[in-house]
């Protein structure tokens, strides 16, 4: 039970239960009673029997949804029937999730809008860091699309408003089996299947509208490597709170991080690069396109900056080419220097990442010119022909108005391009 969530509805009874209350409800059960006499009778009752007759029972169902109007808190449920309600706005949903957890044989079903005490910021702190774990052991997790009307044909789950927010990316990534349901709480395309996750029509449709690959759709695993493809899939979604933004993606990162509301979207989102380069040395993060963040200024101050397709690396040398540009440094390059370079970078330590202070291993690159093109840019942006040495010739598309100069008319300020340095260039393929 350390994976369910501390407060379930029971289904049957319409009743808001603690883990205590859950576990009494277990002892009055035929199950236990028998359960509890065997283990009297047989010493030597074996684990897998009484695991079976537990799981059984304490399985729980999960609801998905988008918050909409007046929803039922906490204060209002707490001692009530949840069925014996008025059934306004959000009660109906709530009515409706229950009933239908209940005929898909699941006693006990969460939703965010009354399962967690949100004035309590212990709780709250420990629901946002637990809710991915929450959603992976639910036995069934029903995503409810309030705006998708009966009889709708294929494409309405991607317009769905359910689609643009941010908790939900979790939500549906999180659990292994999960169902949709349309306004009138059928089934989504009349689909009929126990898992959603199997259906190849739904997932497609839920791959093109969130660029999620399939693999990640259905058996998603929390990790930091890749972490911009990650953070690309929440660029374009939007929470009510601003911090929420990150805090919905602490479970798709496996990290724990306290939630501050109140912080802003820049800290809140600039403390969670920070864990995952801190913890990992992932520096795909580091790839972004927009305004620098106050928290440091090698981050975004938006997730919004990862919408931009990440930056492609120039096409590798092929292996004739290499083998001449090889030759013609034999004779030019002492072997002695080159073998201190080549163990100099070699040695260089992982990025780290603490206290706002990030240490990156770079390369740095002299400019030797700088000359504004004529024509090209973007609204505020101007662009920018660099030349630097060792580099090949970069277009730079800037806010900042740079100096214009030459080899022959010097700027009084010195200009460097600056690289992270990634080791596994040293590797061979």
């Amino acid at each position: 039970m350390e994976n369910a969530p501390p407060r379930l509805i029971d289904t049957s009874t319409g009743r808001l239960c603690d883990r205590e209350a859950q576990i009494s409800a277990f002892e009055t059960t035929t199950v236990y009673k028998e359960l509890l006499s065997l283990t009297m009778k047989y010493a030597n009752l074996g684990m897998e029997r009484i695991e079976k007759a537990v799981t059984t029972f304490f399985r729980y169902a999960m609801l998905s949804h988008r918050w909409e109007g007046k929803e039922p808190p906490l204060y209002e449920v707490q001692d009530n029937n949840v069925y014996e309600l008025n059934p306004v706005e959000g009660i109906v949903k709530l009515q409706s999730f229950c009933k239908v957890a209940r005929d898909r044989g699941h006693r006990w079903a969460w939703s965010d809008t009354c399962c967690i005490d949100k004035n309590n910021n212990i709780e709250l702190q420990q629901s946002v860091n637990s809710m991915f774990v929450w959603y992976r052991h639910s036995a069934l997790t029903i995503i409810y699309l309030s705006d998708v009307l009966p009889s709708s044909k294929s494409g309405a789950l991607a317009k769905s408003a359910w689609n643009s927010r941010g908790w939900t990316v979790q939500e549906f990534l999180a659990p292994k089996v999960i169902l949709f349901y349309q306004k009138d709480w059928a089934l989504y395309l009349d689909d009929r299947s126990s898992n959603h996750k199997e259906s190849t029509t739904i997932m497609q449709e839920l791959g093109d509208a969130t660029g999620i690959n399939a693999q990640a759709l259905v058996d998603f695993r929390p990790e930091m490597r890749g972490a911009r493809e990650k953070l690309q899939w929440s660029a374009k979604r939007v929470t009510t709170f601003q911090e929420d933004i990150a805090y919905s993606l602490f479970g798709i990162f496996g990290v724990h991080l306290s939630p501050i509301y109140g912080e802003k979207k820049e800290n809140a989102l600039g403390r969670l690069l920070q864990e995952i380069i801190a913890q990992s040395g992932d520096i795909t993060s580091l790839d972004w396109v927009g305004k620098s963040s106050t928290f440091n200024s090698c981050l975004p101050a938006s997730i919004t900056s990862y919408g931009a397709p990440p930056s492609a690396l120039p096409s590798p040398l092929s292996e004739d080419e290499m083998q001449v540009s090889v030759s013609s440094l034999r004779d030019v390059v002492d072997l002695q220097l080159a073998s201190r370079l080549y163990q100099t970078l070699d040695s260089l330590g992982a990025p780290r990442f603490a206290a706002r202070r990030l240490r990156l291993p770079c390369i740095t690159f002299a400019v030797t010119e700088v000359k504004r093109r004529r024509g090209q840019g973007q609204k505020t942006r101007v662009a920018f022909e660099i030349k630097a040495e060792g580099l090949r010739d970069l277009l730079i598309i800037t806010e900042d108005r740079l100096t214009q100069f030459s080899q022959a008319k010097r700027s009084p300020q010195s200009f460097l391009l600056v690289r992270p340095w990634d080791r596994s260039l040293l590797e061979l393929p």
